[in-house]
């Protein structure tokens, strides 16, 4: 087992910047001719201070900040800036001759200071970008600038999963697996200050494990850190005085979440702590289940269980053997819901809770983890779920499976032959093997010996269902494949498969495109982004099929290096001949000096190129390009 070591030098620079390209440009805009300016809000840490740096790189501008510890002190985030006694009309005649004025940390600004950054934005001849927390007391003056429509407001959203993939890689040096990377999204819902101190941590503590012996690929399983920002972030769990109170929150914290019909469950202890926000209330679907009881972070339940003391720690912890009756529940619902086509996320805290202790996993259950993200167009995902169930039973036919049609449609045929060589190869990984390879007829004959035989080998009731809906997934994948005639009479009437199948052999785009919006809102994104394309071959409006395009490019995106035919080369004939070579090369990851030095001309001319071909395919950087353009030997995005 390789570790990761700890690079010191590398540790104290920022982070490269990663995405948020949309907010860069809102904000960028906002200082242009005419515009006075913009506000930035968003809970702390979530990188508001930084976007807005990078918007401002190579501008001339002018900083001020607030502070906690000056809040009582008139004009005090100016003082360098003003005279040390001054009135509030003689400071804003001093700084209207500034350009540009970026005041961080609104939210701590003292109430003179405040009221001088609302009246430059009155008068308008000073551009502002003005950056405050979201959460807390906020002074008046601030919140009126966008309240009272002075100043448009930029409220920051977490960072998507995608770019914070992007930004650890960065930081990291390599890729996380997706469960170590799902772990670290979740415990710091946003938080990109949190993110970086646990990153941090992990690798000072040598946490972070090589996940193959020949691979940049690293992944955490075992305890989180409790830095001091996570016992910050936590004061008021740890400060809970009651013993009642206490004793309730290290029970959920070893073993939630926990069923309201236990007797032991105290409610009006239930009550006090759903009032302070320390746990909620998760209501189930089925009749008379009065639901389940989690805590309301994910960071609270290591820190509690880290000051339990071992002792008692060893006493309240659950072991992987009490966590079957969980699995079989857990594993139970998501067979249901593959069953029903509905695979929209479902919560499985004790799987999840095994693969992050590094407790051994099921094969059995690991298999339907896989089969419900790759479903869902997780197809990383899949595979790393797949590979926990191999850890202790490598021979497993299911997660062998699962971890080849994951490596197949990610177009990594080595690794899928891999996973079903030794083994008796299923039907469904050989149809993928073979589409991997680019021989999409000889994929559709695959499917169409494997289903014709699948029903013949169940029985009666449970085992016929379960042969129905293994049937439709298979029947559906010769849809997939652009060959909806071959199975739409044989795919369940009215649902949203034979939708697709309908819509695809009669070449109807708004139809593709609604079978798309369908899919995706029942959770299968993968087969979504594939409907939208095959919609942009379909349309006859080229506007349609721009936005078809962009659809399917976004959805590629989430997929986690999808690779399958009907992504692949998505229509690039709008494109003129130079447009196209360029494009090409950049999707190869060619820099625009790399192509200008390859094809002679200036870096100029391939930038202008670039940008015309982003406007016509509906796409807004480099990143879209391999799901936009057929590149056969290219690695899986």
């Amino acid at each position: 087992m390789t570790t990761f070591e700890r690079d010191a030098k590398a540790l104290e620079l920022p982070w490269q910047f990663t995405g948020r390209e949309d907010e860069l440009e809102l904000i960028r805009r906002s200082l242009t001719a005419g515009r006075h300016g913009i506000v930035v809000t968003g809970p702390a840490g979530s990188g508001k201070t930084r976007l807005v740096t990078e918007a401002v790189r190579g501008s001339d501008r002018t900083r001020a900040g607030g502070t906690p510890e000056t809040r009582h002190l008139p004009f005090a985030a100016f003082a360098h800036l003003l005279p040390e006694s001054v009135s509030l009309h003689r400071a804003v005649q001093l700084l209207s001759g500034v350009r540009l004025l970026v005041v961080d940390d609104a939210h701590l600004l003292d109430d003179a200071s405040a009221a001088l950054v609302h009246q430059l934005a009155v008068h308008g001849r000073t551009r502002l970008i003005v950056v405050a927390a979201d959460g807390g007391p906020c002074p008046e003056a601030i919140s009126r600038l966008w309240t009272g429509e002075l100043l448009p407001r930029l409220a920051l959203e977490p960072l998507p999963r995608e770019d914070t993939e992007q930004l650890l890689a960065a930081g990291v040096g390599g890729t996380l697996e997706p469960l170590t990377l799902n772990r670290l999204h979740h415990l710091c819902r946003g938080d990109l200050r949190l993110l970086r101190e646990l990153v941090d941590a992990l690798r000072e503590q040598g946490l972070l494990t090589r996940l193959l012996p020949d691979t940049e690929e690293w992944a955490w399983r075992g305890p989180v850190p409790v830095t001091a920002t996570v016992r910050r972030r936590t004061a008021e769990l740890l400060e809970r005085p009651g013993p009642d109170e206490r004793r309730t929150l290290e029970r959920l914290a070893f073993a939630e979440p926990l069923s309201l019909h236990l007797d032991e469950l105290d409610l009006r202890i239930l009550e006090n702590l759903e009032a302070d926000g320390l746990i909620r209330i998760d209501d189930q679907a089925d009749p008379g289940d009065q639901g389940t009881v989690r805590l309301a972070h994910p960071l609270h339940g290591p820190v509690l269980r880290a000051a339990a003391g071992r002792l008692r720690a060893r006493r309240l912890a659950r072991t992987p053997a009490q966590c079957a009756g969980a699995l079989a529940a857990e594993s139970a619902a998501l067979i249901r819901r593959i069953e029903q086509a509905d695979v929209r996320p479902l919560p499985t805290p004790v799987g999840e809770w095994l693969a992050q202790e590094g407790a051994p996993v099921p094969a059995g259950y690991a298999a339907v983890r896989a089969r419900f993200s790759r479903l869902r167009g997780e197809l990383r995902e899949a595979a790393a779920w797949a590979r926990e169930g191999l850890r202790d039973a490598w021979g497993d036919a299911s997660c062998r499976t699962e971890l080849a049609l994951a490596a197949a449609q990610s177009g990594d045929a080595a690794t899928a032959r891999d996973a079903v060589a030794g083994c008796p190869e299923p039907a469904e990984p050989s149809a993928w093997l073979i589409a991997a390879r680019g021989d999409v007829d000889g994929a559709l004959a695959a499917i169409g010996e494997a289903t014709d035989g699948m029903v013949q080998g169940y029985g009666d009731g449970s085992d016929r269902m379960a042969a129905g809906s293994d049937t439709a997934f298979a029947l559906y994948d010769a849809v997939r494949l652009g060959a909806p005639e071959k199975v739409a009479e044989r795919l369940p009437a009215d649902g949203v498969f034979a939708q697709h199948a309908e819509a695809l052999a009669r070449g109807d785009g708004p139809a593709l495109d609604r079978a798309a919006e369908a899919l995706e809102e029942r959770g299968f994104l993968l087969f979504a982004a594939e409907a939208y394309a095959q919609a942009v071959r379909a349309h006859r409006d080229p506007r349609a099929a721009r936005t078809s395009r962009t659809r399917a490019v976004a959805l590629a995106r989430r997929c986690q290096g999808a690779r399958t035919p009907a992504l692949s080369g998505l229509v690039l004939g709008e494109l003129t001949a130079r447009q196209r070579q360029i494009v090409t090369l950049a999707a190869a990851g060619l820099s625009n000096r790399q192509i200008a030095e390859q094809l002679t001309l200036s870096i100029r001319t391939v930038g202008n190129h670039l940008y015309s071909a982003y406007a016509r395919l509906g796409a807004s950087d480099r990143g879209a390009l391999p799901w936009l353009v057929e590149l056969p030997d290219a690695q899986p995005a």
